[in-house]
């Protein structure tokens, strides 16, 4: 389905965001990883990724807090692909206080990051697209872009950014040929959900099941994790000629947790 098509898919050397790249691979696009790890390991699954598909894989260390970086990354992407014609937000970081105990710099971190990091990609790569007048833009916001958790203000605020964010790229170029939309999964089973299940288990003095067991039970009435494979099928739909009138959505994945 994306054969000739080159996509970057930030914070995709784990998780989510690898899901997303190792779909977008299995349909014939070139990708460029990005996110921290260890170099040996990430440089085996990139060679991998690429012999499995008949694609380009290349990795990028970008920061994502630092927009010279990101800037750098989209620059050698397209000289390395000839064009980036996806791009996904995926580079995500949390942390968890309330509000009058949350340090300033967590703050800062996680609005870059999670936030700020989109606009500086998507501001690199979008005058690509418009040239060609062809683009998918898909940001993994999250259900915290949508309703709100204790102890989470900076992330809360930073997805709930990147939705308003998604829906000006969207109507900035809804008479066009490139689409700007918003995921948005509940818990999925990561390194990062599973530092939280970690926390919860040792600040309670509870097992790891007992933790991953409230995790669910307090918001997610499905009581099962979305997988990265299903987070990537719908990045894959988005960017399908289907997903041609979706202009400025959230999709939610997220066993039912809005639905409440």
């Amino acid at each position: 389905m994306l054969n000739n098509k080159s996509a970057i898919v930030t914070g995709s050397t784990s998780g989510i965001g690898l899901g997303i790249a190792r779909a977008l691979a299995e349909q014939g696009a070139n990708v460029m990883l990005n996110g921290f790890g260890d170099r040996a390991a990430i440089d085996d699954l990139a060679a991998t990724l690429a012999a499995a598909h008949g694609v380009k894989v290349l990795y990028s260390d970008a920061d994502m807090s630092r927009p010279g970086e990101i800037e750098a990354m989209v620059r050698e992407a397209e000289a390395a692909f000839g064009a980036v014609d996806i791009l996904v937000n995926n580079a995500g970081i949390q942390h968890t206080a309330r509000v009058e105990d949350f340090p300033p710099e967590k703050w800062e971190q996680i609005m870059a990051i999670n936030l700020s990091s989109n606009f500086y990609t998507i501001r690199a790569a979008l005058p690509g697209m418009q040239r060609r007048d062809w683009g998918r833009i898909v940001n993994i916001a999250s259900v915290h872009g949508q309703v709100a958790s204790s102890n989470k203000a900076a992330y809360v605020a930073a997805k709930h950014g990147v939705i308003g964010l998604t829906k000006t790229v969207a109507l900035e170029n809804a008479r066009s040929n490139i689409t700007c939309n918003a995921i948005c999964p509940g818990w999925v089973l990561t390194p990062l959900v599973q530092k939280q299940i970690d926390d919860l288990a040792a600040r309670e003095g509870i097992s790891a099941d007992a933790a991953q067991a409230r995790l669910l039970g307090e918001k997610q009435p499905s009581q099962a994790f979305a997988t990265p494979e299903q987070i990537a099928a719908a990045v894959l739909f988005l960017c399908s000629d289907g997903a041609q009138q979706m202009r400025g959505a959230a999709l939610t994945i997220d066993g039912g947790w809005t639905a409440q």
